[in-house]
């Protein structure tokens, strides 16, 4: 079979240029197929946004389901000597703080000038024994232990207390400190031998402070049940530090402005994909989808939970109103107020009883009924792919027949060729003939 490259030589034909206006004509097929395509796989990205929206709506719900958010602290202390921590259980007050005393760990050393170095060996043979009654652990030593030897055994050991060595500028000693701090972590030791001959170096000592007029020891500068909910952590004494403790009113108000804005996030991303515009004729993917149809509906309806026999039993209650374009409007004012006066009743309205009941635990029903598997987006999305299965196999027949078509036509013209080129060589033969014989017949 010829190809196409030789179309056209025998005839002087532009067989070429014919069979690419054929195939262009019959390619005109594959254009609505490729429009379903695109019209598909624009869908399918308008429902990504979507779900991206929803999504953030959704974790934007966590906070408003977590009874913590609204029953949040916040605390100041004044100078560097104490700092602070609290949890939601911390009680809102003022409290006036002195620390006369930092707790401090029991420290030992041996006696000066008995080890030259860490590997000096031991005079003598014996046991030292660490604690007492339960918690004593007993240590044997030998002549041939050296001081960095018994040190790490020491430390290998299941014992309150840590060892090192030390060099004092005459020789070398070695010190045990205990782990804890405070009275009940000081150290016992007993030593049947001549070895160290240990003497304190650091009594062990106990935090002391005063909140209130309220005289507190503590073994640990980290003090935790001096006041509810706060634990105090010691670095230094001081006189007078004053600790305020206060409601976090505006890390619960940002839970709610942090719905509210991804609310309306969702809604502006729902009107650009329900869109119209008269003037250029240009529609929003989704719009006459049922399936976003059924979105906003669900929607709308969370919208409208009431917890019923409340102080705040619905949105409005809080200053936030629904606007005829579907963006939620928050009073400010009203949401602080309500937060100020009743964080409680804020908290039972979002959260209810347990993380399905409240405001966020029905939202959430709804928008899992949306989300999860089996929901109104995956059945959209799965119909979507099944759709652009089969048109994609539409395609591939379609392109296969219009192969077979220019095939067909190239073949057309190949014999179309040979026979004018056999026509146009019986042409000139018969021509040369005739001017031959009416040479002839001239003459």
């Amino acid at each position: 079979m010829a190809s196409i490259s030789s179309l056209g030589v025998g005839s002087g034909l532009d067989l070429n240029g014919l069979l690419d206006q054929l195939r262009s004509a019959e390619n005109q097929k594959l254009t609505p197929i490729v429009d379903q395509q695109k019209s598909y796989n624009t869908k399918l990205s308008a429902f990504g946004k979507l779900e991206n929206s929803l999504e953030s709506l959704r974790d934007s719900l966590d906070k408003l389901n977590d009874a913590e958010t609204f029953s949040a602290v916040k605390s100041s202390i004044s100078g560097d000597a104490v700092s602070v921590t609290t949890t939601s259980d911390a009680v809102a007050g003022r409290y006036d703080i002195e620390v006369s005393q930092l707790a401090k760990a029991h420290s030992m050393a041996s006696a000066p000038g008995q080890f030259e170095g860490p590997e000096s060996a031991f005079g003598s043979a014996g046991q030292l024994t660490l604690g007492d009654g339960d918690t004593a652990v007993t240590l044997d030593y030998s002549t041939d232990d050296t001081l960095a030897s018994f040190t790490k055994k020491i430390n290998d050991a299941d014992t309150g207390v840590s060892a090192s060595m030390v060099n004092d500028g005459s020789g070398y000693r070695l010190v045990l400190t205990a782990k804890e701090t405070g009275t009940e972590s000081a150290i016992n030791v007993s030593d049947t031998g001549s070895a160290f001959g240990f003497a304190t170096t650091v009594e062990a000592q106990d935090a002391k402070l005063n909140v209130n007029g309220v005289d507190i020891v503590s073994q640990s500068n980290t003090v935790e049940e001096a006041l509810q909910g706060a634990t105090l952590e010691l670095t230094g004494t001081t006189e007078a530090a004053t600790l305020s403790v206060s409601k976090d009113t505006e890390s619960m108000e940002e839970a709610v402005q942090s719905f509210v804005k991804a609310y309306n996030s969702f809604q502006t991303t729902a009107d650009s994909l329900t869109s119209y515009n008269t003037e250029t004729d240009a529609a929003g993917a989704l719009l006459g989808n049922s399936t976003m149809r059924s979105v906003e509906s669900r929607l709308r309806e969370a919208l409208s939970f009431g917890a019923g026999g409340d102080a705040i039993s619905r949105l409005s209650d809080l200053g936030i109103e629904r606007e005829r374009n579907g963006q939620l409007k928050v009073d400010d004012d009203k949401l602080s107020a309500a937060i100020t006066s009743d964080s409680a009743a804020v908290s039972r309205f979002f959260g209810g009883e347990d993380e399905d009941g409240g405001f966020a635990g029905s939202f959430n029903g709804k928008l899992d009924s949306i989300l999860d598997e089996g929901g109104l987006l995956e059945s959209a999305t799965n119909g979507i792919d099944s759709s652009l299965e089969r048109v994609k196999d539409r395609y591939s027949r379609t392109q296969d027949t219009i192969n077979s078509t220019i095939d067909r036509y190239r073949k057309q013209f190949s014999q179309l060729d040979s026979m004018v080129a056999q026509m146009n060589s019986t042409s000139s033969y018969l021509t040369q003939q005739f001017n031959s014989l009416n040479a002839q017949l001239n003459q």
